[in-house]
Order: structure tokens, then sequence, then C-alpha cells
């Protein structure tokens, strides 16, 4: 089941449920996908169960309503600063063809002769799909911001006047909520650009921290349940009526060094990421960017992401924001 927000005309969040290829219809009585799911985590129930109780009423255009710019992401918090925006990277393996020599790059290759990038990805290969019931790698982890860097499908994604490049990353996001008693709870996954500044990255690995606090979106829709274990799906960019950028974006944990669930224990280790109440929108990586292809983005261009068992494409213009003036007073 695919799942959406949608603004309605009084305000309020107009939430679409569909099967892929579907009808989408509005759950009733539904508040928000926030309050469909506390009432499930807290009531022991799936969040299926708790959509059937509600039941279903009036149809929704889903492709209307995104040409009308009226998509927000598919979950929202009621106070943007408790949903969490935060993600890991190499986590993939590229495509299925060039695994094995990945693989065999970098287990010949003298360890001290290794970037810690190399040998973090090597450390993914050798443990990051532990076996039932044994604790697998850490991988590498990121914070990117809050609710208030969380930019609905169909709006610009904002790049820094001060940022050196701004470069989408096609992935999967899990999203999440945390219960009144603690315990997370995985809603479903979504397509999500996790949106950063690779020149910044690339000065030093020290500045990864600064090339991600830039926003992200993801949706439009979110798939309710497990992921398939080999998501298959489109990149691109385009550039006025022309596509500039396109490439396959490959996902799932056949196309990972790490499962989804030693990547979930490793952020939810944290008795912080455990706060009862708030979401969590867990980027999971990706294998494809323009950037690495030598496309230098411009303001206006448009990043479509398309993954078909996901619903509709994420997109988002590109926009650079006005240089500020930032200084610090004192009280």
């Amino acid at each position: 089941m695919l799942i959406s927000q949608i603004k309605g005309s009084n305000g309020e969040i107009v939430v679409a449920v569909r099967e892929p290829g579907g009808t989408a219809k509005a759950v009733k009585n539904a508040g928000s996908v926030y309050a469909l799911a506390m009432e499930a985590a807290n009531g022991g129930k799936s969040l299926q169960q708790v959509i059937e109780a509600h039941g279903l009423g009036d149809a929704v255009d889903l492709e209307k309503a995104y040409a009308e710019g009226k998509f927000l992401p598919p979950m929202t918090h009621p106070d943007a600063a408790h949903l969490h925006l935060t993600g890991t990277g190499l986590t993939h393996l590229g495509s299925a063809a060039t695994r094995d020599s990945m693989h065999k790059k970098t287990s010949e290759a003298a360890e001290e002769t290794l970037t810690d990038s190399m040998k973090m990805f090597k450390m993914g290969l050798e443990n990051g799909k532990p076996k039932a019931g044994e604790k697998g790698v850490q991988p590498e982890w990121f914070y990117k911001g809050n609710g208030y860097g969380s930019a609905a499908p169909g709006t610009p994604l904002v790049s820094p006047s001060f940022a050196l490049d701004g470069g989408e990353e096609p992935e999967m996001a899990g999203i999440y909520v945390i219960a009144e008693d603690g315990t997370p709870f995985r809603i479903g996954f979504a397509l999500s650009n996790e949106f950063s500044d690779h020149v910044t990255e690339r000065i030093n690995y020290l500045y990864l921290a600064h090339s991600k606090l830039r926003p992200a979106s993801f949706g439009p829709e979110m798939r309710i349940g497990a992921a398939p274990d080999d998501i298959r799906g489109t990149s691109r960019i385009k550039r006025g009526d022309k596509v500039i950028f396109e490439k396959p974006f490959l996902s799932g944990e056949a196309n990972m060094s790490h499962t989804f669930a030693n990547l979930e224990y490793h952020h939810f280790k944290y008795g912080l990421f455990r706060v009862p109440g708030d979401v969590h929108v867990h980027m999971f990586g990706t294998a494809t960017l323009s950037f690495a292809e030598g496309i230098k983005t411009e303001e206006g261009d448009v990043f479509e992401i398309e993954v078909a068992e996901f619903g509709l494409p994420l997109r988002n213009p590109l926009k650079i924001a006005a240089e500020e003036e930032i200084a610090v007073k004192q009280l």
C-alpha cells in the first residue's frame, strides 16, 4: 500500500492511500499520517488495521494535486523540530555487474593504502550483513537537520549562497515513529533526494558534516511495510526541456553491503533517537550521482527520482538562496 499527504482546501491534511497503479482514496478522519502511525504504534495494531478501521472516503487525484503543488511530505510532525533527518553512506555496492570487482579491489589492496572511506566500505562488505541474532559493523552516519529542512515533493531544494555545489543523491529513506514506550516502529520506505554539496565534501572528508547540512525531500508517496530486496529505478536531471543526466538508480539489500536491520540498529541504539513521539527519516545511501559524471547543476534544474513500486516520481527544482549577512549579537 502507498500512503501520501495532500494539502486540503481548508488547510487540513488529507491522507490518501492506494495500491500501486490504483486509485487513491482519502482516509476518513485521519488527521495526518503521523496521527495514524502513533495510533497504531501505541495501540498494538498495524497501520493497515488502523486505516481499515477509519475507512476510506472520496477519491483523490494525485497527479492533479502534484501539478497544483499540494503535496506534503508523506510524513510530517506537528512540531518540525521533532522530525529528524539523518542518513548513512558507503552502503551500496554499485551495480550488480561490478560487485565482484569492487570486492576484489578492496580485499586485495594493502590496508595501509586504503583511504578512510575505502576502509569503511570494506568493513561493510565484511560485516554489514550479520547472521540472525548477531550485530554487524556500524556504518558511517550523518545528520542533515530536522523537519524545517524537509522540502515537500515539487518544491525547491534550496542551496545556500555559500554552497560550492548542489547535487542530488537518490536514496531510499526509512520512515519511523517512536511509540510512547520508546519502541521504534518502521512505517515504510519512500524515495528521497539526500541533497548535498559534493564539492565541499571533496575538499576534505572532514567537511562531510558541513556538506550534508542541506535540505532533503522524500515522497511523494510512502510504501508501507518492507522494501523489495532489489530496487531499480532512474535518477535524472532536466534543464528546461532537455534531460542532461539520466542513470539507473539501484537500492535494496541485494545492492547493498549492509542490511536495513543492521543500519536501523546502529541508528536506534542511541537513546537520543528513541524519544517517544519523535519521527525519523533515515536515508540509506546511494550509488548514483550526477556529480560523479561531471554534471554541474544550475538553478532551475529539476531533479527527478523514479521507482515504479514507490508510486509517483519525486521531483524538486534547484534554487539558490540569496546571500545573508549573519552576525551574532550580544544580549
